[in-house]
C-alpha cells in the first residue's frame, strides 16, 4: 500500500470519529523519516485516544501493521507511526503550542542534501 492510499484510510478513520481540523502535510522532501504527516485535534483526551485507536483499527483491517504508537499514557498527544505516514493526534492546546503545521508545512525549510558549510 502506498502513502497516498494509507493517508486516505487514516483521514477516513479520523473523519469517522469527528477529528477536528485534519491537515495532511507532504514532508517527503523535508524528512527521511516519513513521507506524509497527518495532524488532527481531538476535543478531549478521551477523543484523542479514540481517534488514534480508530486509525490503528482501520489500518490493520486494510492489512497494514502500525510500527508504533506513542503517548497513550498522557493522551494529550498521540502519535501513530505507519512508516510512510505518521499521524499526530493532539488536544487543541497541545497542537497550538507545538504548531507542527508551521514546523513541517509549506513554509518549512527543505532538507539539505549537501552541506553548505566550507570544510
Amino acid at each position: 500500500m502506498n502513502a497516498e492510499q494509507l493517508s486516505k484510510i487514516v483521514v477516513d478513520a479520523l473523519e469517522d470519529m469527528k477529528g477536528v481540523d485534519i491537515k495532511i502535510l507532504d514532508v517527503h522532501e523535508k524528512s527521511d523519516v516519513t513521507d506524509i504527516m497527518v495532524i488532527v485535534a481531538g476535543n478531549s483526551t478521551r477523543q484523542v485516544k479514540s481517534l488514534a485507536n480508530n486509525v490503528v483499527e482501520k489500518v490493520k483491517a486494510a492489512g497494514q501493521q502500525p510500527l508504533g504508537i506513542e503517548g497513550e499514557q498522557d493522551s494529550s498527544w498521540m502519535l501513530v507511526d505507519l512508516g510512510d505516514v505518521v499521524v499526530h493526534v493532539m488536544l487543541p492546546e497541545t497542537r497550538d503550542f507545538y504548531n507542527l503545521e508551521k514546523l513541517w508545512g509549506e513554509d518549512a525549510p527543505q532538507e539539505r542534501k549537501e552541506s553548505s558549510q566550507p570544510q
